[in-house]
């Protein structure tokens, strides 16, 4: 670590991105304070109709969705051997532990009974529900992500031995994840399959579970792009030769996968409606909607990933990136919010409060915090001058 002194610099305390964190973080206090001791009804519009609100559609949906670079990222470098895309593992890594995390803290504002969350893991046999399922898996994988980001920890904190036992364990860990990231990724698009009569026919299909594990790929993909440009922007500082060089093949790679990934889920979408036969609904208004969705979010993207790619232009794949994260938070939100309980007059319909919006921010502006915290403290972004021999 002596080595890294001249990178850590000492920045003022008090800029935009800290002011406008530190009053998201206190609004979300006082929040949080209202939640849990005036209950759900003080801080949510969510009734007996609509008992799933913008936590689960954001904060849960989106979150794991966009947490799954984690898996997509250390199963590319350790399973498939593509080693030149190691310095994008631990940002991944993180990146994803801190999603998992987070929505585990968001279901606790979101269930009525947060106390009881691990009953279902440690005290009942409900092992026949998706949600027992959905449960397990994200337990499970949230403790493998754990163990995964502890090798940056234990070089931080100076545990060699501690770190050389984890390191080992490096491809088991890895196919544990990519297991369990397959269940339960698909296990939220299932959870919606119990559901035919609340949600619009255009959004429902029994190929749900597909649909939200294939979009989980490019998801991941796409915000590790996301992720990277920022840190490449706000903390080149702390990025070291190995990183800096190995960049740009990881943006290029990465945004070919995507743009793969993205044209193949765009096929098994048109097969979907055309087995459910679901043609004549796309001359509706909520057709108009799917229409934007699937062309404007997937089909444009991939092709500009394509270009992107074949041009080596870095910004254009950056800037899909950001894209592609926005249309995977609108489908997560067409089959949550939008398209749910689509029959139902407008004076029924749900719409988040501005508190349950707050509360959401909150919960980002703390995986922000975090991620600072230890990407300017651990070695994240560069490689700990005693392990450089062990990649």
């Amino acid at each position: 670590m002596m080595e890294r002194p001249s990178r850590i610099s000492i920045k003022p305390m008090i800029t935009p991105i800290n002011v406008v964190l530190g009053i998201i973080l206190a609004i979300g206090c006082v929040l949080t304070v209202l939640r849990f001791t005036g209950g759900l009804s003080v801080v949510t519009n969510l009734d007996d109709n609509n008992p799933w609100g913008i936590w689960i559609g954001f904060d849960l949906l989106c979150g794991v969705a966009l947490a799954a670079g984690g898996y997509t990222t250390s199963s590319a470098c350790y399973i498939f051997g593509l080693k030149r895309y190691h310095s994008a593992v631990r940002p991944a890594i993180l990146t994803a532990f801190l999603g998992y995390a987070l929505v585990v803290l968001a279901l606790h504002y979101d269930v009525g009974r947060p106390w009881r969350l691990p009953f279902p893991i440690f005290w009942q046999q409900g092992t026949t529900s998706l949600l027992f399922e959905v449960g397990l898996c994200v337990f499970l994988y949230l403790t493998v992500l754990f163990v995964e980001f502890t090798p940056a920890a234990f070089e931080w904190l100076g545990f060699p031995k501690l770190r050389e036992k984890i390191v080992k364990l490096t491809i088991l860990l890895t196919i544990l994840g990519v297991v369990l990231s397959t269940l339960h990724q698909s296990s939220l698009g299932a959870l919606y399959t119990i559901v035919p009569s609340k949600l619009h026919p255009l959004w429902y299909s029994g190929y749900l579970p597909v649909y939200f594990f294939i979009s989980s790929m490019f998801a991941g993909l796409s915000m590790v792009l996301f992720e990277g440009s920022l840190a490449h922007k706000y903390m080149h500082d702390k990025m070291d030769e190995t990183h800096l060089r190995e960049s740009e093949g990881i943006v290029l790679g990465f945004g070919k996968a995507a743009s793969f990934i993205m044209a193949g889920y765009v096929a098994i979408k048109v097969i979907g409606l055309s087995v459910d036969n679901n043609w004549h609904y796309l001359f509706t208004g909520y057709g108009a909607w799917f229409l934007l969705e699937l062309i404007g979010f997937v089909a444009l993207p991939a092709f500009v990933y394509a270009i992107g790619v074949r041009e080596k232009n870095i910004r254009l794949i950056q800037r899909t990136a950001v894209w592609t994260v926005l249309g995977i938070i609108l489908n997560r939100f067409n089959i949550s919010l939008i398209a749910f309980n689509w029959h139902l007059p407008s004076a029924e319909r749900y719409f988040p409060g501005w508190m349950e919006i707050a509360v959401s921010l909150f919960i980002v502006a703390i995986g922000i915090v975090i991620y600072r915290f230890v990407t300017t403290h651990m070695p994240i972004l560069y490689e700990h001058p005693d392990y450089r021999s062990d990649h």
